[in-house]
């Protein structure tokens, strides 16, 4: 215990960097990137929330909270915020910096649970930093689904990724997809992926 206390100071002192690239080392598929997005990709992801839409923004891989605040910077009051992340100690520095913002650790892709129990009216936005390649298009292809079915109608579902190609095809599903071009200062490049049900 006291190894422990002494330890504590020194971990919350850790740049996010040092802690997405200890979470990486310890679970690469459940982490998925070696350091945070940037703030600009983080800027780019928020633009796509329509503020004046009701109802919780849900982020799914929050991480540190680069996003999150990206979120709130664009006019989002973080009691309108709900974040799924699967780190416990992710989830113990969200709570610390997003008052307010209610943050719960658990698996993004057992969306319906989460839904059950957290989700009581259509979403604002889905906003995702999840890492969809490394799980099978079958997963990819439900969690997104699942996630349209709960938004507003019209209302994004917002992903980011490395990959040149979207993480389930327009052609696989009852969507359309926007991209938006390249995030040059993200290391590496990335972009966002735009989901959105069609509004009859």
């Amino acid at each position: 215990m006291l190894k422990k206390l002494r330890n504590r100071p020194l971990i919350g002192r850790l740049p996010d960097e040092i802690r997405f690239l200890r979470q990486w080392f310890d679970n690469p598929l459940k982490t998925g990137a070696v350091a945070p997005s940037s703030p600009a990709l983080a800027k780019r992801m928020a633009s796509y929330i329509d503020t004046s839409i009701s109802g919780r923004v849900l982020e799914l891989g929050p991480g540190t909270g680069v996003v999150t605040q990206a979120v709130i910077n664009c006019g989002v009051d973080p009691m309108r915020i709900l974040a799924i992340e699967y780190s416990t100690e992710f989830v113990e520095i969200l709570r610390d910096r997003f008052a307010g913002a209610t943050v719960m650790q658990g698996d993004a892709y057992d969306f319906e649970a989460i839904r059950q129990e957290h989700i009581d009216e259509p979403l604002c936005a889905v906003v995702s930093s999840l890492p969809l390649f490394t799980k099978p298009k079958a997963m990819r292809k439900r969690l997104i689904s699942l996630c349209l079915d709960a938004l507003s109608p019209g209302a994004p579902f917002i992903q980011f990724s490395y990959a040149l190609v979207p993480p389930v095809p327009e052609s696989e599903g009852n969507f359309t997809i926007e991209t938006s071009s390249w995030v040059l200062g993200n290391l590496p490049p990335a972009r966002v992926w735009v989901y959105r049900r069609p509004v009859n």
